[in-house]
C-alpha cells in the first residue's frame, strides 16, 4: 500500500483561487467592468460589505483584492475579536500609512459584532485609514449599525451554480498535490452538491473526508453511502442555501397564514433540524405578523416581535422553544391582510397618478409667511370636537374619499370596521 504524506491544512485552504480568473462565481461582482473588479483594477478601494450565504467566496474576494493591490491583509472573526482587536490593526494601520502602504481589515461575521464594537471601526473607516472589507450572512440592514454602513457599500453574492461547484471541484481535483495523485474514478456528483447545499467550502470538507476514508484503495469511488456516512445525516437533509431552504420556509410560513399550526410546527422543526439561523425564522414570523395578520389580531406583531428578542438573547437550542410557541400563536390567530393590501393601493396610486399638492389646511406652517399665504389655514383640530374626531379631507382634492383600507369582519379588525363606519358616513365601503 502506498504511503501518503497527508496535508494539515483543508482542502478548501489549500485549493483556495489567488486571482480573479481563478474564482468561480460572482460574475455580476467580479466579471468585465463589473464594481469590485473595476475597483482593483483602478487600484480605487473602498470599504465595503459582503453579504450572502455560507462558501461563496467572501474570504477568498477579500484575499485576492489585497494580494491584487498589494495591501496588509489583516483578518479577525467578529465572534472571538473584540476593540482591543480592533484597535491593534488600527495602530498597525497609522505605521503603514507612514509608508505609503494601505490597510485592509477583513471581519469575518461582522454582524455579530455589538454597537461598541462596530463603534470602534467608524473612525478609521471614515478616515480610509484602514480600507473595511465585511463579510456576513445576515441583512447588514438589520445587524450592522447605520453609521457602519454609511460607510460602506454593500455588495450581495449569490449561491454558487452547480456548474461553479462543479467547475471549484474538477479544479481542485487537478491542482491540489494529494487529490492529483489519487486515482478517483467515480463520485456521486450530485448527491454531493445536494449534501454541500452551495457552500463550496462544505462541499470541499465533505469531499475531501469522503476520500480521506478510502485513501488506501487502488481506484476510489465517491458513492451516496460513503457521502452519507461522512455527514452522519442520512436521513435529516437541509439545503441552506438553496431551493429547498426556500421551499421549506415557503411551506412554513403557508401553514401559519393557512390557520394549520400542525403543519408549521413540521415545517419548523425541519428547519431546526437542518441548522437553520433562529434568528432568520423569527424575522420571517415577524413579518408575517404584520402581513397576515394585522389589524384582526394585533397581539400577533408584540409577540413575533417579542420572540425575535427573545430568540436573539437565549440561542439554541432554548430558543426553539419560543419560536414554537409564537409560531402555534400566529397559525391559530384571526388573519387579515387589509392593512398591507391598502398600502399596496396607495402605493399604486404614487406610482402611476401624478404627485398632487398637499392641501394648504394640512401643510405645515413654522414660519410668519408661511402663516400669511395660507398654510395650516382653516385646519380643525380633531380634539376640540366631539369624539375627538371631525369630518375632514385628508388627501389630496384630486382623491378625494378614495379609500385604501378595507377593515374585515374578522378578529379585532371588526371593531375597528365598525367605528370607521360609524365616523366616515361619506365613505360607503365600510
Amino acid at each position: 500500500m502506498k504511503n501518503y504524506n497527508l496535508p494539515q491544512i483543508p482542502l478548501a485552504e489549500r485549493v483556495r483561487p489567488k486571482t480573479l480568473d481563478e474564482f468561480q462565481g460572482q460574475e455580476s461582482l467580479l466579471g468585465k467592468g463589473k464594481p469590485i473588479r473595476l475597483m482593483i483594477e483602478n487600484d480605487s478601494l473602498s470599504s465595503f460589505i459582503l453579504w450572502g450565504p455560507p462558501g461563496t467566496g467572501k474570504t477568498t474576494i477579500a484575499r485576492i483584492i489585497a494580494d491584487h493591490t498589494k495591501s496588509e491583509f489583516h483578518q479577525i472573526n467578529a465572534v472571538s475579536s473584540g476593540v482591543k482587536d480592533i484597535r491593534t490593526v488600527i495602530d498597525l494601520a497609522s505605521q503603514n500609512k507612514l509608508m505609503m502602504r494601505r490597510t485592509i481589515l477583513f471581519i469575518d461575521e461582522i454582524h455579530r459584532f455589538n454597537k461598541a464594537q462596530q463603534d470602534a471601526l467608524l473612525n478609521s473607516v471614515e478616515s480610509g485609514l484602514i480600507t473595511l472589507i465585511g463579510a456576513t450572512t445576515e441583512n447588514p440592514s438589520f445587524e450592522v449599525i447605520p453609521a457602519l454602513r454609511s460607510r460602506a457599500r454593500v455588495y450581495i453574492l449569490e449561491e454558487l451554480s452547480k456548474e461553479n461547484l462543479t467547475n471549484i471541484l474538477n479544479a481542485a481535483i487537478k491542482n491540489d498535490e494529494l487529490l492529483s495523485s489519487l486515482k478517483i474514478k467515480d463520485i456521486d456528483l450530485n448527491f454531493l452538491l445536494y449534501l454541500s447545499g452551495g457552500d463550496a467550502r462544505a462541499m470541499l470538507s465533505i469531499f475531501e473526508a469522503a476520500i480521506l476514508q478510502q485513501i488506501g484503495a487502488g481506484e476510489i469511488e465517491i458513492g451516496k453511502e460513503i457521502l452519507e456516512n461522512v455527514v452522519q445525516k442520512k436521513n435529516i437533509i437541509y439545503d441552506k442555501g438553496g431551493e429547498e431552504h426556500y421551499n421549506v420556509i415557503s411551506a412554513f410560513i403557508k401553514s401559519v397564514r393557512g390557520n394549520d399550526p400542525d403543519g408549521a410546527l413540521y415545517w419548523l422543526a425541519r428547519m431546526l433540524e437542518g441548522g437553520e439561523d433562529p434568528l432568520f425564522i423569527a424575522r420571517r414570523l415577524v413579518i408575517l405578523a404584520s402581513e397576515d395578520i394585522g389589524n384582526a389580531s394585533p397581539n400577533g406583531l408584540v409577540l413575533a416581535e417579542a420572540a425575535f428578542g427573545a430568540v436573539d438573547k437565549i440561542g439554541m437550542p432554548e430558543a426553539r422553544i419560543i419560536l414554537a410557541q409564537c409560531t402555534t400563536y400566529l397559525a391559530s390567530c384571526p388573519k387579515s391582510n387589509a392593512s398591507y393590501m391598502g398600502l399596496e393601493s396607495a402605493h399604486s396610486d404614487v406610482k402611476n397618478k401624478p404627485l398632487y399638492s398637499v392641501p394648504i389646511h394640512l401643510r405645515n406652517a413654522p414660519t410668519k409667511l408661511m402663516k400669511d399665504i395660507g398654510y395650516g389655514k382653516e385646519y380643525k383640530y380633531p380634539h376640540d370636537f366631539d369624539n375627538h374626531f371631525i369630518l375632514e379631507n385628508y388627501l389630496p382634492e384630486e382623491l378625494k374619499n378614495s379609500q385604501y383600507y378595507f377593515p374585515t369582519e374578522i378578529g379585532q379588525e371588526k371593531s375597528l370596521k365598525d367605528r370607521l363606519k360609524s365616523l366616515w358616513k361619506n365613505r360607503k365601503k365600510y
